[in-house]
């Protein structure tokens, strides 16, 4: 699997993109500004670059999305478990709760999870 790995500015872009998409390269302009505090140069600049990585395309001046969020977001996080727990799910998990409980909707939510990807 091709590793998608994002700045935070990158995933932000990518997020008004995944928002407002199919949206005007104009309109994405003016979003960027309204949402991101960015001038039109900065957009364009990262438009081209999300193009040239794959993320986006730009077709008669519409800009759609050619990776979603949700592939991003997995991809992103699969990376972070690996990198920093060595690939250890369990380990992640227990750093992440930090002693903290959760309610016992969520933990049948994670039960279920667990069972739909489980290895048979």
């Amino acid at each position: 699997m091709e590793r998608r790995r994002l700045a935070e500015s990158d995933f932000r872009f990518m997020s008004v993109v995944w928002t407002h998409e199919p949206v005007s390269s104009m309109r994405l302009v003016e979003l960027c500004l309204e949402e991101l505090g960015w001038k039109k140069s900065t957009t364009f600049t990262m438009l081209r670059k999300m193009i040239e990585k794959g993320y986006l395309k730009n077709e008669d001046s519409a800009v759609t999305s050619l990776v979603s969020r949700e592939e991003v977001q997995a991809e992103q996080s699969e990376l972070f478990v690996e990198q920093t727990f060595a690939g250890s799910l369990p380990g992640f998990l227990v750093a992440f709760l930090g002693g903290k409980t959760i309610s016992a909707k969520e933990a049948e939510e994670l039960r279920r999870l667990i069972d739909e990807h489980r290895e048979e």
